[in-house]
């Protein structure tokens, strides 16, 4: 580990989401107001108590990699080498050029290929062990992804997959964080994907009652903060962020669009899927973002928060940012991204900090959509209504996952 820590920026940003498989269209989409979700049209959904999600629209894998080679992937990650292939383009990097061993990629999902485990199942029971495919098991595994964007791109440096449920992505561009702090590498692909919209997932998470049952007004279903919240969106997709050593960017001249300043990290060591009722372990893992990042509570001017838009995740999480921030919490904008694109598990982290760097580089942040009736419980500014022109100079983006995993990372405007 070196004396000091190598500064680290991001450089390129690859997404595919609900409401847009470019950055442009994405961002466009988050400013405006546009929901993703719809009915399920990706399986049949009767019988189903929730027929609605936001689901990945125009997605062609054979115009991100070649066929054959997308035909032993599985959805997750197709995607994730899709965003990746965004990601690198957007940071104009040509990893020819490198060090292959100081370029590596750590790639986050919650569930991985649940769609070929779902379809390799089904074919066992129709048709018995030999008709199983033998690339079930390198589709299924959840390291598939990095691994697909090494091979992709060349890269021989670390390279890993990371699964926490929802807070998986933060962890993974935490480790990435870190390992270009400590030396380890120059250039980090890094985020998280999921596709996890199957018939499988949608029955799990219903019947656990974690879902919106808004069948008759999908759009209007995820409404974080608001009280008559009842149930998160299952959303799908993918964002990759290239992550590269200070050093490394400014020799090649790269435009940098954040620098990456801390992570905290804590579990709340209370339930498998109910958060801490008192939030402290959430508050530890901000302020811990904090101590690592070198700032001062009141200098956060943006919070993108983990905003489910379940019962106790938002309040919860309120009074989290409240045990924090003190006094300074209600003069914080904050907002959930998942209002608009639904929950993407363990890839939520990494496409809300895509949507965090945007703020920072535009100086606007998005607004929390559905959000109509105030909760008592639930009262800081979650910027109802409209964006908001907010100069955002450093910006705090929220992870709260299932097994009690709470993780923070801080993100600001890069300063020479």
């Amino acid at each position: 580990m070196p004396a000091t820590r190598n500064r680290v920026v991001i450089t390129g940003l690859g997404v595919l989401t609900p409401v847009g498989n470019t950055v442009d269209t994405y961002w466009n989409a988050l400013l405006t107001g546009k929901s993703g979700a719809g009915k399920i049209t990706r399986f049949d959904t009767t019988g189903h108590s929730v027929t609605f999600a936001a689901e990945l629209k125009g997605f062609n894998p054979d115009e991100y990699m070649d066929p054959k080679e997308a035909k032993r992937m599985d959805l997750f990650a197709q995607y994730a080498v899709a965003a990746a292939k965004g990601a690198v383009q957007d940071a104009r990097i040509d990893f020819s050029k490198e060090d292959r061993f100081r370029c590596g990629a750590i790639v986050a999902s919650g569930i991985g290929g649940l769609t070929e485990m779902q379809e390799q199942n089904k074919k066992y029971l129709e048709k018995g062990p030999g008709r199983i495919s033998p690339f079930f098991v390198p589709k299924m595994m959840l390291n598939a992804a990095a691994g697909h964007i090494a091979i992709a791109h060349g890269l021989g440096g670390p390279n890993w997959g990371v699964a926490s449920a929802c807070a998986s992505a933060n962890h993974a561009m935490g480790t990435a964080l870190r390992t270009i702090q400590h030396g380890d590498a120059d250039v980090m692909i890094t985020g998280g994907s999921e596709a996890a919209m199957t018939y499988l997932a949608i029955s799990g998470f219903a019947n656990m009652g974690a879902l919106s049952t808004r069948n008759d007004a999908p759009e209007k279903a995820s409404r974080p903060f608001d009280k008559d919240r009842n149930g998160f969106v299952l959303g799908e997709g993918a964002a990759i962020l290239v992550f590269e050593s200070l050093e490394h960017a400014q020799a090649r001249d790269a435009r940098i669009y954040a620098e990456v300043l801390g992570i905290g990290n804590s579990d709340d060591a209370y339930h498998i899927t109910a958060p801490d009722p008192d939030g402290t372990g959430g508050a530890y893992a901000m302020n811990a973002a904090l101590k690592d990042a070198g700032i001062k509570p009141e200098q956060v001017s943006y919070i993108n928060a983990h905003g489910t838009s379940t019962p106790l995740n938002d309040k919860i999480e309120t009074a989290a940012i409240k045990k924090t921030f003190g006094a300074h919490a209600k003069k914080i904008p904050v907002s959930s991204t998942k209002s608009m694109i639904g929950h993407l598990l363990g890839a939520a982290a990494a496409v809300e900090m895509v949507a965090t760097v945007l703020s920072i580089r535009d100086n606007v942040v998005h607004q929390t959509a559905n959000y109509e009736t105030p909760d008592p419980e639930c009262d800081l500014d979650y910027v109802p209504g409209a964006k908001r022109q907010v100069e955002v100079k450093y910006a705090m983006s929220n992870s709260l996952g299932f097994g009690g995993h709470n993780s923070a990372m801080i993100v600001g405007k890069f300063q020479k």
